[in-house]
C-alpha cells in the first residue's frame, strides 16, 4: 500500500509526463488517487500539470468537500467521484486532452474497432460519451452508463478519461488511447481498415480476461451509447465505410469536404 507521500510524488510525476507528451496544455487535465474508503486526493484547479508540487494536492471526502490542502479542488471532481463510486477496483484516474484521441471525440467518432491486438487486450473498446459541460452534472450523467464497462472513455468535444487499479496504470491507459488513435487515424487516411474478427478476436478476448483480470468488457463494434455532442446517435456507418476498399466514390469521414 503506497503512502500518501508516495501518491503525491506520483501525481507530480504523471502530471509532468502528461504535459511533456502534449496531452494537456495550460491548466488542462486532472489526476486523482483513492486514499481510502472515505478520501480522494486530486490535483487542484487552475494549475499547469507541469508545475505541480506535492504540497499542491487537495484531499476531499466522497462528497467533494475539501479536507486538506490550501488550493481549490478541481472543477471536475464530480467525474472522479463518480468513477470511484461505480468502480471499486479503481484506485487512480487520469483526465487529459491528447490531441489525436480528442480529435476523434470532437469528430463524434469512437475508437471501437479491433484494429490492434495489444489494444484489444489492454483496453478492449474505447467508447464515446455524449457531450456534457465540464464542471456540471451533465458530464457525470454522460459518463455514468459507460464507466462500469470500460477502462477509458472518449468525451465528446472534450477529451479522454482513463482509470485503473493504480495511477501509473491509468496513465499508461491514457498513452494507449492516444497511440491507438494515431494508428486509427492512419487507417482512415489510407482509406480502409482491417479489423480483427472471428477466432482471432475471440483469442484476444480470452487473453484479456486471463492477463488483465479486466472488469471492463469488450463490446465491438460500439456506437456512442448516449449520442454525440448534439445528443444524436453516432453514425456507425462512418466507421464501417472506412473498412471498405477505396474506390472512386470513397471518402474518408475524416477528410474535409470540398
Amino acid at each position: 500500500m503506497s503512502s500518501e507521500r508516495q501518491y503525491r510524488r506520483e501525481m507530480v510525476l504523471f502530471g509532468q509526463m502528461l504535459h511533456q507528451r502534449g496531452y494537456v496544455a495550460a491548466t488542462d487535465g486532472n489526476l486523482s488517487v483513492r486514499l481510502d474508503d472515505e478520501r480522494v486526493m486530486v490535483t487542484p484547479t487552475g494549475m499547469s500539470k507541469s508545475m505541480l508540487r506535492a504540497s499542491d494536492m487537495v484531499v476531499v471526502d466522497l462528497e467533494g468537500r475539501r479536507l486538506a490542502g490550501n488550493r481549490n479542488v478541481s472543477s471536475e471532481i464530480a467525474m472522479h467521484l463518480l468513477i470511484y463510486r461505480l468502480r471499486s477496483d479503481v484506485q487512480g484516474i487520469v483526465h487529459a486532452h491528447p490531441p489525436t484521441a480528442t480529435g476523434f471525440a470532437a469528430a463524434g467518432l469512437a475508437l471501437n474497432q479491433p484494429l490492434v491486438c495489444e489494444v484489444v487486450i489492454g483496453l478492449g473498446s474505447i467508447p464515446l460519451a455524449k457531450y456534457g459541460t465540464p464542471g456540471t452534472p451533465e458530464l457525470s450523467d454522460a459518463l455514468e452508463p459507460l464507466v462500469p464497462q470500460y477502462d477509458a472513455i472518449l468525451m465528446s468535444n472534450h477529451g479522454v478519461v482513463a482509470y485503473a487499479d493504480t495511477l501509473h496504470h491509468a496513465y499508461m491507459k491514457m498513452e494507449t488511447v492516444e497511440h491507438f488513435a494515431q494508428i486509427a487515424l492512419v487507417t482512415h487516411l489510407l482509406g480502409r481498415q482491417q479489423p480483427l474478427e472471428g477466432e482471432d478476436l475471440e483469442k484476444l478476448k480470452l487473453a484479456r480476461t486471463k492477463y488483465q483480470s479486466a472488469n471492463s468488457v469488450l463490446h465491438l463494434p460500439c456506437a456512442t451509447v448516449a449520442g454525440n455532442h448534439n445528443g444524436r446517435p453516432q453514425n456507425v456507418s462512418q466507421l464501417e465505410n472506412a473498412t471498405r476498399p477505396r474506390d472512386k466514390s470513397f471518402r474518408s469521414p475524416l477528410k474535409a469536404k470540398g
